[in-house]
Order: C-alpha cells, then structure tokens, then sequence
C-alpha cells in the first residue's frame, strides 16, 4: 500500500508516517516547514519528504491520502485530491483502520498529563515485557521515537480533544475506541475550535460512548467538570482516583503515597521528577496498567526508572550554578503546576520565561488566569506579542510576583546573563520553539 501524508511534520503525523512505514507501506508526504529534527527521523525511516504543498508535486498512484488537521480549504495539494477525485481520510481515522481495530487500546485524555501519563503507562508495559506500541505527542527519554507499532494487544495513545480534519470536526479521540481510558482532567482549552467549555464536555462524552461495557475508566475524582462528562451516560466501570478523597478506590497522599481501599494496601511512589501532579499522573498509568494485567508492585519498580519526557521539567544545562529547565506549559494550569513542583527543588530563586504563543492564550481566553498562575516564581519574562488580543501589561501589573516585559527574546537572553546568579532555576515555558532561545541562552552563558 502507498500512502501519502499532508502536514506529516506534526508530532501526530509524523507518527502515523513512521507507523505506517512499520506495516510495511511506502509512505511520502509534505509540510510547509520540512527541518530537523522531525525531517531526519522520518527520513531514516524511508519516508520520502516534499517541501511544500505544491500541487505538481502531488503523486496521484497512492491509495490513500492523509490528512493533517492543520491542513485547510486552499492548500493546493488539498485542492487537488478535491480536483481528482482521490481518497483521502483523517489521520486519526487512518489509525483506526490500520491499526487500533484490533488492538487493545489504551487512551489518556485530558486537558493537562497526557504526554507524561501516555509516556509512563507505555514504560510500564514496556518494562513488564509486553512490547506495546504507542503514539505520544512528545518523546519519552525511555524510548527512541514518539510512535512504535509494538505487538499485539496494546496500544497506548494520547487521546488528544483536537479536531480531527478540516473535514471532521470531532475530536481525534472520538476515533480510537479505548478498552481502558484515563481521564486526567478537564478544563476549557483551544477557544480556536471549541465555543465554551459545554461543547468540550460534549466530545469527551462522545468518547465515553464509544467505549464497551468490559472497558475501565481511571477517573481524577478531584476534578469538577469531569462528573458532567460521565453523568452525561457512562456504561463503563469506572475507578476513581483522588487526592482529597481517602474513601476513593485510590488516594494518594502529601507524602506520594497511594493507598488503595480495595485490598488496604499502601503503595509508596518513588519519582524522577518533583511534583504532586506527577506523582498523580503515574497514578493513573499504574491504575490503567493494572486493568491490562500488570501488577501495581512491578508498576511501582517501572515507575523507579521513568526518566521523564523531554520538554517536561527537562534539566536541558546547569552552567556555573544555573539550573536551565525546559518545559511544555502554555496554560495557566500546567504553568501553575511547573512551578509549584520546581519551587521545592530550587535552592536560589525560580525565574520562569513564558512564551504566549497558543492560539487559545492569544485570544485571551486565559488573560483573568494567568497571573496568578505565576505565583510560585520569584520573576517571570515575557515577550511582548502584537498578536495579543488583551493587555499584557495590564496582567503583569496586577500578578503576585515580578513579571518583566521584553520586546524579544534577545532581551530576555540578555537579562538572564546580567542577572542570573549561581542556584537559581531558570524555567522556559513555552509549546512552541520559541526563537530557540533554549540553545541560544545555553550558548550565552557558555562564552
């Protein structure tokens, strides 16, 4: 089978590329930005890259053309599989046919931890010997890539609520029919697609639907939106997790340790990474690993050598004292939580340095949140953004901790080397690249 990708640089895409080359398929594709690293991994696979959507370039003796749902009416390689008549489907709907139909999946969902939960749960049955395939939107430093097709039965993904194609806009989720689900939490997020937090409720409650009787849903019993979902209609066993709750199927402590009150055993975590909601994510992953038959004590052993997922609370440079940690916050939240979690860890003081890049945070969705989202920083850096439809200034005026407004990135490099002092953690916050300001301040405080 010849299979051909649009948008296949995206972390999804990329993954459906590098599954498909998997089953054997000759698989090509475009992007409008074919660069590294994405460009050679998927080229050391075989895949063969287009740099842009030309529609010239568009081959039309493959048997299925995928889409990426960043790709929109006008892209003229779109345009011409209209023109011709070829067939064409969704990546998520690709995946579905291809490969979870006859897999046991196992989906994490939720508005924050579905990169980590996904990266720790596939670890987990990675470790117990029972090679599960995976696709993750990020890459776990315990494994080589983001996609793998394993073997038979499981499959671990991250269920993400994102439309599927300009042509189906139901959630990716919507299409993977999970056997075990993790529901992590739920808050109102991409305002680009979704009018309010209902209509998001709506999708995750699709995705209970789909869901057989035999299935089990780990649920964050903490979390107040998510009751909406399950009463809605559920048919599904669910088992609840909580931090406030001691009467919960599972409670985990302040002191990261989970007690459950089936069998009145306690179950002390020990993590990599800092952090209550981490210790909750790898709650959840060993609860749904638990439903595909691996024990919480071998999970507890494969949660001792998760080495956590890069461009989440990733150590990236300690130079002279400095700690640099790169991290994938973009809503209040999670920016929140980052913090928290490294304020513990931080001898000298944490400096966080914030990209507003997401379409949801642009729109101003989050403005009311924001700042007191930063609390736990002793400064914060931002850049001004044009593109903001809310008054930065006025939210850097009003947070509880020192936030500092720079016209680029430049100047935030610049501030951190004048400033910067040996103990301090510096956190860079950001979904997106972010000039490379990574690199570019490593390199800095290096001459």
């Amino acid at each position: 089978m010849k299979v051909y990708i649009l948008g296949i640089c995206g972390t999804f895409m990329a993954g459906i590329a590098l599954i498909a080359r998997e089953l054997g398929y000759q698989v090509e594709g475009s992007d409008a930005n074919v660069y590294p690293p994405m460009s050679t991994q998927l080229e050391r696979a075989g895949i063969k890259l287009h740099n842009g959507y030309d529609a010239a370039s568009l081959p039309d003796d493959f048997d299925i053309f995928v889409v990426g749902n960043a790709i929109s009416r006008g892209n003229p390689q779109f345009e011409e599989i209209l023109e011709r008549g070829l067939r064409y489907c969704s990546g998520p709907q690709w995946l579905y046919d291809a490969v979870l139909h006859k897999r046991w999946v196992l989906a994490v969902a939720g508005t924050h931890g579905k990169t980590t939960t996904s990266s720790m749960l596939a670890w987990i049955l990675e470790d117990a010997g029972l090679e599960p395939g995976y696709l993750i939107g990020g890459i776990s430093q315990n494994f080589p890539g983001s996609a793998r097709l394993g073997k038979d039965p499981f499959f671990v993904i991250e269920a993400d609520e994102y439309d599927s194609a300009l042509f189906d806009k139901r959630s990716k989720f919507i299409h993977y029919h999970p056997r075990t689900l993790i529901l992590n939490n739920l808050e109102f997020d991409h305002a680009d697609i979704f009018d309010d937090l209902d209509a998001i409720k709506r999708q995750f409650h699709h995705l209970v639907r789909t869901l057989p009787a035999s299935a089990q849903i780990v649920v964050n019993q903490d979390d107040e939106n998510l009751p909406d979902v399950l009463q809605m209609g559920c048919w599904s066993e669910t088992v609840n997790l909580s931090q406030r709750d001691s009467n919960a199927d599972f409670y985990l402590d302040a002191q990261q340790v989970l007690h459950q009150r089936e069998s009145n055993a306690d179950y002390p975590l020990l993590l990599s990474q800092p952090g209550q909601f981490n210790a909750f994510n790898a709650c959840s992953a060993l609860i749904a690993a638990r439903h595909a038959g691996v024990p919480i004590e071998s999970s507890l052993e494969s949660l001792a050598s998760f080495d956590g997922v890069r461009r989440r609370q990733e150590i990236i440079a300690e130079i002279d004292g400095v700690r640099i940690v790169d991290d994938f916050a973009h809503h209040p939240t999670a920016i929140a939580l980052t913090l928290e979690a490294l304020r513990g860890a931080t001898s000298g003081r944490l400096i966080g340095v914030l990209d507003i890049r997401s379409n949801t945070m642009k729109m101003g969705a989050h403005a009311g949140q924001l700042g007191t989202s930063l609390t736990a920083a002793d400064l914060v850096l931002v850049c001004e953004n044009s593109d903001l439809q809310w008054d930065l200034g006025q939210m850097a005026e009003s947070a509880p901790t020192i936030v500092i407004i720079k016209p680029d990135s430049q100047q935030i490099i610049d501030y951190l080397l004048q400033n910067c002092r040996s103990g301090d953690q510096v956190v860079i916050m950001s979904n997106g690249g972010f000039d490379n300001i990574h690199q570019r301040l490593i390199d800095a405080m290096q001459n």
